[in-house]
């Protein structure tokens, strides 16, 4: 197998043939084998036939595997951050354990980020290999919130969902370095709490009434059958298909770059300009579909993402994907859009820093998630728009949107056009995270004079606030009440509307 610094060449004929680059063929490649792997898994290495230190070392050994092959010798900084942050966390006290554990993974990150964007500065053709790194750093953040909450506070100062989600006991290297880079999840995560992964990895995740701690305590619970996860992994690959080919048919012919074209735009009316404008970012979201739904196909099929029942009694296989695509090309709010987004992204944000920031919630949870994703320009443009945004749309939907509910005609107007502003405006707010540089992004926001900063920073100032409900505290998502509890399995709630599974725990930003 020829390989280099950026990854096997191995698929490089087929790279040549299907005209794509090699990364992504072998991303695709990756995942494929990956989906067969995971099938065998579950079958041939139950939990009922093989000790969880044999399901520990297997997923990581085919995760490692995957990552040289993608990225090559790029692949030691995964694995280097994941020791790095092991010794933090059995060194520091658990007091400090998150404060030392973020600040380590988010510099560590950093530096890999600044290294590949302006020390190789694209000398070399590899894959984006900070997309790994991105997800090790929220796991590994994610635990060290979760190791604070559940050995070093009371459970007093805890919300339901901070209990759930408590880990209490230091993990040993093996599930820490599985949890972080098991071959389900090393490629394009998604990320997962602990707890939920060591139930999958010990065979308890099908259990019903029991809340799932990796404190190796035995707790006695009614065993359910195992659902088949066929049905949905079928699904999920369906809509990848579609997604593969709805990419290749318009990725090339609406390009995002061709906003800044001066002939474009010098010769395009306005209407013309934002069709193409929203056409372009549409057009450039399927390969983010097709990188997650199949990397949630993946769990699915080793059996991990299990949910529980919907109200129809149908396994729902949902608990760590990562996005809905219809409510996300149908959005009729900025909340709306972010909700359903790169989900486990917004979990890890709220959790991290959302509830624990005791000023400006909202501004550093955008910052944060800026510096997360990278250090080109565009991204800080976007997420400082995103945050522009959010603020005047949450205080245009509470003034007018109240006028609207009164009939269904009118809702069915409100809906229209909202649904039209979302997708006018989140277009031009995620513009600038395509084309990355600062000229280009400020090209770009110049073409529009900064249009819709401008009328976000006027409503924000001008419409009336809304009047201050309850602490953050009491606004968190409510927790369940025992009659919807009915259908719970794994400590998540199964009906229709859950509030309290991963997926579905949001920053409230409307």
């Amino acid at each position: 197998m020829q390989s280099s610094s950026s990854g096997s060449e191995l698929l490089l004929p087929l790279s040549e043939a299907l005209r794509l680059p090699i990364e992504q063929v072998n991303f695709a490649m990756c995942q494929f084998f990956g989906l067969f792997a995971a099938l065998l898994f579950r079958y041939y290495l139950h939990p009922s036939k093989t000790s969880h230190a044999i399901r520990h070392a297997v997923v990581t050994l085919l995760g490692l595997h995957f990552a040289f092959f993608c990225f090559g010798r790029y692949a030691i900084y995964f694995l280097g951050e994941v020791i790095l942050l092991y010794g933090v966390m059995v060194m520091v006290h658990i007091k400090s354990i998150h404060k030392y554990t973020f600040l380590a993974a988010m510099t560590y990150l950093t530096i890999c980020q600044i290294i590949r964007v302006y020390v190789l500065d694209s000398e070399e053709c590899s894959a984006d290999f900070s997309g790994p790194l991105m997800v090790i750093t929220q796991k590994v953040t994610k635990l060290a919130f979760e190791l604070h909450d559940g050995l070093a506070r009371d459970d007093k100062e805890l919300s339901l969902s901070q209990k759930r989600l408590a880990v209490r006991r230091i993990p040993s290297l093996l599930e820490y370095v599985s949890y972080n880079l098991n071959f389900m999840g090393i490629l394009a995560g998604p990320l997962s709490s602990f707890n939920d992964y060591i139930s999958f990895i010990e065979g308890r995740n099908f259990e019903a009434g029991q809340v799932p701690l990796a404190n190796g305590t035995e707790r006695k619970a009614c065993s359910l059958n195992e659902p088949s996860p066929l049905r949905a992994v079928a699904w999920k690959m369906l809509v990848c298909s579609v997604c593969v080919v709805v990419h290749l048919s318009l990725n090339e012919r609406f390009l995002v770059g061709y906003n800044n074209d001066d002939d474009f735009m010098a010769r395009s009316s306005q209407p013309l300009r934002l069709l193409y404008l929203y056409t372009s970012l549409m057009a450039h979201r399927p390969k983010y579909y097709f990188a997650w739904t199949i990397a949630d196909a993946v769990n699915n099929a080793a059996g991990f993402g299990f949910n529980g029942y919907d109200r129809h009694g149908q396994p729902r296989w949902d608990l760590a994907s990562n996005l809905n695509i219809d409510k996300i090309e149908f959005a009729t709010s900025m909340k709306m859009f972010i909700d359903n987004w790169n989900m486990q992204t917004a979990v890890w944000l709220k959790e991290v820093c959302y509830d624990r920031c005791p000023f400006c919630p909202t501004l550093l949870t955008f910052l944060l998630s800026a510096v997360w994703h990278g250090v080109y320009p565009g991204y800080y443009f976007t997420f400082m728009t995103g945050m522009l945004v959010t603020l005047a749309a949450r205080a245009v939907r509470s003034n007018l949107r109240p006028y609207f509910l009164v009939s269904p005609a009118r809702k069915a107007f409100y809906d229209l056009v909202t649904w039209a502003t979302t997708q006018i405006v989140v277009s031009y707010t995620v513009a600038p995270f395509v084309l990355l540089y600062m000229d280009s992004s400020l090209k770009f926001y110049r073409s529009w004079h900064f249009n819709l900063h401008i009328i976000a920073i006027a409503l924000i100032l001008v419409l009336p606030k809304k009047p201050k409900g309850a602490s953050k505290e009491q606004r968190r998502p409510q927790e369940a009440k025992p009659s919807e509890m009915a259908h719970h399995c794994n400590g998540h709630r199964n009906g229709y509307a859950p509030m309290n599974t991963n997926q579905n725990h949001r920053m409230k930003i409307d």
